[in-house]
């Protein structure tokens, strides 16, 4: 697909086919996201690629707002930086989750970002959890690793809206 059909096409999505993705696609999406570029090349972010039903319920309840979607999504991938091969490992994820959000529309499906970095597990009274401690915890991150976001990945399951023309000098300015 020509990268301005992609980006014209790419929209957060929430809602999937109860359909897996296959295996395949999947491998070919992380492929694509791994050839990023990073700092230095330090090629320090990290993938995680969950299909388990148990492991994405866990992702959902990671924080109170935002992240329940997730337990419906065929998969989801984590984006996290490898904190002792860079000390820009947020930047190197945060390129790489784009580049894996447009891999994901070339490959026929839909994706949602859902942060994680410094996000608290209760939003209204938070008692101090972060969601990335509860993922860690949960899933045998190591705490070397720093979890950026997770990806949820699948086939869409409605049509969303066109994306709307950027508003102009409101967002870019000609010097």
């Amino acid at each position: 697909m020509e990268l301005k059909k992609i980006l014209a096409t790419r929209r957060s999505v929430r809602k999937y086919l109860d359909r897996q993705v296959e295996k395949e696609v999947l491998q070919r999406v992380v492929d694509m996201a791994l050839s990023a570029p990073s700092s230095r090349n330090t090629r320090s972010t990290r993938l995680w690629v969950v299909t388990d039903k148990s492991q994405l319920a866990t992702i959902s309840q990671m924080r109170d707002y935002g992240a329940a979607f997730v337990k419906d999504a065929p998969a989801a991938i984590l984006v996290m930086g490898d904190k002792d091969k860079s000390d820009l490992w947020l930047d190197n994820c945060a390129i790489t989750a784009t580049i894996l959000q447009l891999a994901a529309v070339d490959e026929g499906l839909a994706s949602c970002w859902v942060h994680v970095n410094d996000r608290p597990v209760k939003r209204e009274e938070s008692d101090g959890e972060k969601a990335d401690t509860l993922l860690r915890r949960e899933l045998g991150i190591p705490e070397n690793y720093g979890i950026l976001c997770a990806i949820a990945l699948g086939y869409s399951d409605f049509q969303p809206a066109a994306l709307p023309a950027y508003e102009g000098e409101e967002r870019v300015k000609w010097l």
